[in-house]
């Protein structure tokens, strides 16, 4: 379909925003599950019920159009969940595996971000207040959940790198028992000459 207006890429933009968010919806529920901290199964889980709300606001603007909200299917979504669904997936530490989910989340919303400033920005211009008023609504709830994972990572991340180092420190403290071993076996050959 030839887009010759901007309203035609904005109703385009709208259907890959739905697509994006119905995706969510599946994946949210994964990553609260993968999320060994409660904190972060926490604003997953509240982030899912945000993002139902805003696959219904996508709804009631598809109301004043003559299209179909599932007319498109967003790729860039459905990359940024196989991400995420590698590092679910992915032999680690339970800390490192929430810093990473905290990571993919943040490309989430960075991405949403963009698509909802952009579609809100169509709407000012194309006259329609109300729809540009819903979707600013969602672009400020996807900033707030930004935020939200930014504060996590600041604890999550230094326990990620806590239990890092508490790993060497376990590998050095064997290196040194090793040694001394070493040193207790070659002085015991040396007292039974």
């Amino acid at each position: 379909m030839k887009l010759s207006t901007l309203e035609d890429l904005y109703v385009e933009e709208l259907q890959d925003l739905y697509s994006a968010e119905t995706q969510l919806l599946k994946a949210l529920p994964k990553m609260a599950k993968a999320a060994s901290s409660a904190e972060l199964q926490s604003a997953f889980e509240d982030h899912l019920e945000q993002t139902k709300e805003h696959v219904a606001r996508l709804e009631q603007i598809f109301e004043n159009y003559d299209a179909n909200p599932k007319g498109k299917k967003c790729n860039g979504m459905e990359g940024l969940i196989k991400e995420g669904d590698e590092i679910i997936n992915e032999d680690m530490e339970d800390e490192v595996r929430d810093a990473g989910l905290i990571s993919a989340a943040q490309r989430v919303e960075h991405y949403e971000m963009a698509g909802y400033g952009c579609v809100a920005t169509y709407a000012k211009l194309l006259g329609k207040e109300d729809e540009a008023d819903l979707l600013h609504q969602t672009l400020e709830e996807e900033e707030e959940t930004d935020e939200t994972l930014t504060d996590l990572a600041e604890t999550i991340n230094v326990e990620a790198n806590e239990g890092e180092d508490s790993e060497e420190e376990a590998e050095e403290g064997e290196k040194a028992n090793s040694n001394r071993r070493g040193t207790g076996d070659r002085t015991a050959k040396r007292a039974s000459r």
